[in-house]
């Protein structure tokens, strides 16, 4: 019996050498590119073009991120860019937190198909095929000269996801608490505030932080609604402006500089609520 215990552990250990070796090159993997683009940021445009086996700069060129900063509008893009972030995050929770709610508490026919029908979109995506539609309906109500437009329909391509994580949460809270606020004299809404959305506040940086990251990342959409207007680009669509920097050849050195101004933002926020995120993710969809 020890024996075969011994035999086991061994196997277990091998599997799990096995996975470890395999996550470190999936890790490389993902990081690479990153690291590449990073270095690259401080070499001349030359070194990058002629390329080499090594990755370090011979000779590191800070001025590519003042370059970077001054040859586009970075501070304007910059401002674009926390607007939609902004914008489709609150907007995001405030829609998520209510639906998950009306969902597990509320009883009305139909409910289960509505909901269904949301978590169906989680696993669909129209991608580019949706552009020319929304554009068009942008431009019949006469939406097109602000970033409305961009966050209200970045907003409805990721509520799926939010709603499903809100009414896990929702689900897992003790009905007896909704109960107890009725006989206070509560009503629906007033349960939901009072209630509910104090204890959703796990769920709710998950959200956020999905929903932040979802409106900072949006590039397809805000450059087809922003071709005419690049008073109203982010950071996403503006990097691809620096690559006339190097006049007869495209500056890829200040382009690396200008993509790595835009990743920090977002990699501080997730490092800054890593562990929320996890948790709250984690009881969203377990407790669902």
């Amino acid at each position: 019996m020890e024996k075969s215990r011994a035999v086991m552990s061994g196997k277990q250990k091998a599997v799990m050498f096995v996975i470890w070796v395999l996550m470190v090159i999936l890790a490389i993997i993902t990081i690479f590119p990153v690291v590449y683009i990073v270095l690259g940021s401080f070499k001349s445009n030359v070194e990058l073009l002629v390329g080499g086996s090594n990755i370090f700069p011979s000779e590191w060129h800070f001025e590519n991120y003042v370059q970077a900063w001054t040859g586009a509008k970075f501070a304007t893009y910059t401002w674009n860019s926390v607007v939609i972030s902004v914008g489709v995050m609150l907007i995001s929770l405030f829609i998520s937190t209510m639906a998950g709610y009306v969902f597990s508490r509320s009883h009305f026919r139909g409910k289960n198909l509505i909901y269904g029908i949301f978590v169906a979109f989680m696993f669909i995506n129209v991608g580019s095929v949706s552009i020319r539609p929304l554009f068009e309906l942008a431009t019949a109500v006469h939406l097109t000269e602000s970033l409305i437009p961009i966050i209200l329909i970045s907003v409805g391509t990721g509520q799926a996801t939010y709603i499903f994580l809100s009414r896990g949460f929702v689900d897992s809270v003790p009905k007896e608490l909704d109960e107890a606020a009725k006989i206070d004299g509560c009503t629906f809404f007033q349960t939901f505030i009072k209630i509910i959305l104090p204890v959703l506040k796990p769920v709710m940086g998950t959200i956020a932080l999905l929903s932040f990251r979802q409106g900072w990342n949006e590039y397809i959409m805000p450059l087809v609604f922003t071709m005419s207007r690049d008073n109203l680009r982010p950071l996403t669509v503006g990097v691809n402006m620096l690559k006339a920097t190097g006049g007869g050849a495209a500056a890829w050195n200040v382009m690396f500089a200008g993509a790595s101004i835009a990743v920090v933002p977002m990699l501080i926020i997730y490092i800054i609520f890593n562990r929320n995120f996890m948790s709250g993710s984690t009881a969203g969809a377990v407790k669902g």
